[in-house]
């Protein structure tokens, strides 16, 4: 028996189908997913950081006569500011806040008398950030965020 061949030759094989549109849409599948994953967890942290509560120590010690502290605090989403002349050392300060920006910053300047000053933050998980300063008009920084 002989083979025929249909009229106008052989039958061309079927087409194969492409796979990479369906592997691409699995990819972008998977990558929204992976995202709305670690965007729920983020959600989460700062919810939960925004509500956390926070104790801060500010402290200044030294032998400085004259020493002005400037300082901005953030309590929920208002900064305040202030500035306070410190005639005597040491001196500290208590904070209650809470908020995802909880805490502040503070400057200890020394005036023209000069003498040294120390400032520390002490937050309540007993994180503690210090600087140190000497001479006339210098200057030392905290910050407790």
């Amino acid at each position: 028996m002989s083979e025929q061949t249909p009229p106008g030759g052989p039958v061309p094989p079927p087409p194969r189908r492409r796979m990479w549109p369906w592997v691409l849409l699995l990819v972008a599948v998977l990558l929204a997913l992976a995202a709305g994953a670690v965007m729920a967890v983020l959600s989460d942290v700062l919810r939960s950081e925004g509500s956390r509560k926070v104790h801060i120590r500010y402290e200044v010690t030294g032998t400085a006569r004259d020493a002005v502290l400037t300082y901005s605090t953030w309590r929920g989403e208002e900064l305040s500011t202030g500035r306070l002349a410190l005639r005597s050392l040491p001196w500290a300060g208590e904070l209650d806040t809470k908020g995802f920006m909880s805490g502040g910053s503070f400057v200890v300047s020394v005036g023209r008398g000069g003498g040294d000053v120390s400032c520390s933050v002490i937050v309540d998980d007993g994180t503690r950030r210090t600087d140190s300063a000497s001479g006339a008009y210098a200057t030392a920084t905290c910050d407790g965020y």
